[in-house]
């Protein structure tokens, strides 16, 4: 096996559900009600943003009841932890528990969010992005900082670069279904990175994984990490 120096790891949904976070697409394609054109694309948003705030306004006071579970606090005392080399957690995850779990071990730097953030704004105008914790109006000047359908995911050529040159290439909670993520495990097999799926069930691309490992985020993760920092 290749000596594992740099690590990525993907999050999705799975990771945050175990703290209490509703996953936007339920099994009937709608989200929480809603037809995804209606509150995850540009023209969703052109044509009613009233809406469109309401639906993001929502999620966002919603992360104040919810907090970091034991797999984020495990991939934050890994970053923190691991001296043989880095360390990228992509999340597609637009809550804050990776942010708050990582800044407890001053490693936040390496948290990136490819389909952006509930608690940041862009302006319509300039594209500024800036930290946003209240709600938004309708008639205002910023939009939710999320990557809608349509839009391009954000850091793309950062992700890349890290998979190219990853030696261990985790995918945790995500079902596999949505691109580029989903590749993202065919990017690190190529630069001949293990792969290793940690998820409830099994995703739709998990026979491209070297390892699977089934069970709940907060017990396959930390025991996960335990036995990475354990390897000398």
């Amino acid at each position: 096996m290749t000596v594992i120096q740099n690590i990525v790891i993907l999050t999705g949904a799975g990771i945050s559900a175990e703290s209490g976070v509703p996953t936007f697409r339920a099994s009937d394609g709608l989200w929480c009600g809603h037809r995804v054109d209606e509150v995850a694309t540009p023209e969703g948003f052109e044509a009613n943003p009233a809406l469109v705030q309401d639906f993001y306004n929502q999620r966002r006071r919603q992360l104040a009841e919810v907090e970091p579970n034991a797999a984020h606090h495990a991939l934050a005392r890994l970053a923190a932890e691991w001296d043989r080399g880095e360390v990228l957690v992509v999340t597609q995850n637009v809550d804050d528990l990776h942010d708050r779990a990582h800044a407890v071990t001053r490693t936040a730097d390496c948290v990136l969010h490819l389909h952006g953030e509930l608690l940041k704004a862009r302006h319509l105008e300039t594209g500024h992005v800036s930290d946003w914790s209240g709600d938004m109006a309708a008639d205002g000047d910023v939009r939710p900082h999320i990557v809608w359908f349509g839009e391009m995911p954000l850091d793309m050529d950062v992700i890349y670069r890290a998979l190219r040159k990853s030696h261990l290439f985790l995918s945790i909670g995500t079902s596999g279904n949505v691109y580029p993520a989903a590749g993202f495990v065919q990017e690190a097999s190529r630069a001949g990175a293990h792969t290793v799926e940690l998820n409830l069930e099994p995703s739709l691309g998990h026979s491209l994984f070297d390892e699977k490992i089934l069970g709940p985020a907060t017990k396959v993760v930390p025991e996960y990490v335990e036995r990475l920092l354990a390897v000398v």
